[in-house]
């Protein structure tokens, strides 16, 4: 990583579904990501932008502390604890670790925070 010359970038959420080239699609799911920024630049965090088609799940459990800010859409996070529902401009953080589900309860996008990256 050179830190001599930092860059501000920006990153969108239009156009994710695969067709672009630089989304990565699930199997033949509706379930897309679109890394922006990741362990190769040497960052302590991950960027990326996702994107549920309506009805599509997930598992939680990750390794990692996320931020979820939901741009578009709704998601239904349900966990042993608790059942929460995110619409537009709803932020989410889920800890290390925690099992459960999201489920995209129509057309869905995320722009994503991880820490540690990955």
């Amino acid at each position: 990583m050179d830190d001599s010359a930092p860059t501000v970038r920006a990153f969108g959420t239009h156009g994710i579904d695969g067709t672009d080239g630089s989304s990565l699609q699930f199997g033949d799911r509706q379930l897309f990501i679109r890394p922006a920024v990741d362990t190769s630049e040497g960052r302590l965090f991950s960027a990326y932008s996702a994107r549920f088609g309506r009805g599509e799940r997930a598992d939680l459990p990750a390794p990692y502390e996320e931020v979820w800010v939901v741009v578009q859409g709704w998601l239904r996070i349900h966990t042993a604890c608790t059942d929460i529902t995110a619409g537009a401009g709803d932020y989410l953080h889920v800890p290390k670790n925690t099992p459960g589900e999201v489920e995209a309860l129509e057309e869905t996008t995320l722009v994503c925070i991880s820490v540690p990256a990955h």
